[in-house]
């Protein structure tokens, strides 16, 4: 009976003592935990700021014609990738044909008719020189009359013959100089091909050739054809998307990073980014190019109207653009809009949260249509000359007879 009492003495004993080992060991994992919690923010985590909300973009090189037309031929399709300055859609060139044809022939019958003035200026000062002769000669016989007439040798008729004469001489030579000077007003200080004239009508031929040039739409830039939303015999205005190329060798990445984690970010900074297509087997070192100046409700189409009774704080979230290196790009591909996890490296504070200094060159270029201008002024050049120069010796017998 005294053993039972004992026994029964001694089990509270044992379960406070296994309790408090229990509790103690317990204390001891929430201590570990949390210390190493605080070691991993304070040695690491403190340094880096990550977002799931980050996805792939990209410029959307949106194709559209300059010109009216009918739609002829489509050498293109969604997922084609084209070279730069390749033909992606053709239209119908008849009217733009004509166009050029007519321009063609303004031109040389512009040159022509510069070239008559010209010849006209030549003519009108042989005219005067022909007057002043003739107008040297009347003087010179009115003169002779006139003392042979106060001498009685000549008679009053004689006298008013000889006068009337030297009018019309002198009224010829006036005339003949007026008419030099008015031609010479209209091509005084310029060649045939600075005339006014040649180069308004240069100006239509150029007009012409572009538009005829137009009627092939090329690519602006290498990429792939998304988007395609034309047909063939479509008729398509000035201004109207036909398709678009994006160039995926240029792409990057928009970050929406809390506004409580933009504190340290700076451009500049080393951000490594995981695409869930490839995931943590691939990474792909990226760098800040941009922080957003503004949230993207700020720059929504309906803004928050926050000066209301029913108001409610929330996070915003500031747009963070993250470039990618091209060559990572060419070795895994992305496509636009994929979702990415993206970790900013905070330990680099020596670049600036907005640019100071305006970029001074092109960010984008395309020379695809540098060379129209310049072709439709070498043909200009080649018709001033074809109908600048003399006219061929059968042309001029034809003439002459």
């Amino acid at each position: 009976m005294s053993e039972a009492i004992e026994q029964a003495e001694k089990q509270p004993e044992s379960v406070k003592k296994s309790r408090r080992v229990l509790l103690s060991s317990l204390f001891l994992m929430v201590l570990v935990a949390a210390a190493g919690v605080f070691g991993y923010e304070y040695f690491y985590g403190r340094f880096y700021e990550d977002t799931e909300d980050a996805y792939v973009d990209g410029d959307r090189v949106q194709i559209g014609s300059q010109i009216s037309g009918t739609v002829v031929r489509i050498n293109v399709d969604d997922g084609d990738y084209v070279e730069q300055g390749q033909v992606l859609v053709e239209l119908d060139p008849s009217d733009k044909t004509i166009a050029l044809e007519k321009a063609k022939a303004d031109l040389a019958t512009a040159v022509r008719q510069v070239r008559g003035l010209f010849a006209s200026v030549d003519n009108y000062r042989a005219q005067v020189k022909t007057r002043k002769l003739q107008l040297q000669q009347a003087r010179s016989d009115f003169n002779r009359r006139r003392k042979l007439g106060l001498a009685g040798a000549l008679s009053e008729e004689a006298m008013s013959h000889s006068r009337d004469a030297l009018g019309e001489a002198e009224n010829a030579l006036t005339s003949a100089q007026q008419q030099l000077n008015s031609t010479l007003a209209l091509v005084e200080g310029t060649t045939v091909a600075t005339h006014p004239s040649v180069q308004t009508a240069t100006a239509a031929l150029q007009q012409a050739y572009i538009n005829h040039a137009r009627t092939h739409l090329v690519a602006p830039v290498s990429g792939y054809v998304a988007m395609r939303n034309v047909q063939p015999g479509s008729r398509i205005e000035p201004g109207q998307p036909l398709m678009a190329v994006v160039p995926l060798n240029q792409l990057w990445i928009s970050a929406n990073f809390k506004e409580t984690q933009m504190s340290k970010m700076q451009i500049g900074q080393s951000v490594d980014v995981v695409a869930d297509l490839y995931g943590d087997e691939v990474h792909y070192q990226g760098r800040i190019e941009s922080l957003g100046v503004g949230t993207g409700g700020a720059f929504s189409l309906l803004p928050a109207q926050n000066a209301s009774g029913n108001w409610i704080k929330i996070v915003q979230r500031v747009p963070v653009r993250i470039g990618l290196k091209s060559d990572e790009l060419q070795q895994h591909p992305l496509r636009m809009g994929m979702s990415t996890q993206v970790q900013v490296d905070l330990r680099l504070q020596d670049g600036e949260v907005l640019a100071t200094t305006p970029h001074r060159q092109a960010r984008y270029t395309t020379d695809v249509y540098e060379h129209l201008l310049q072709e439709a002024d070498l043909l200009a050049a080649q018709l001033i000359r074809d109908n600048s120069a003399d006219l061929h010796p059968a042309a001029e017998v034809t003439q002459a007879q």
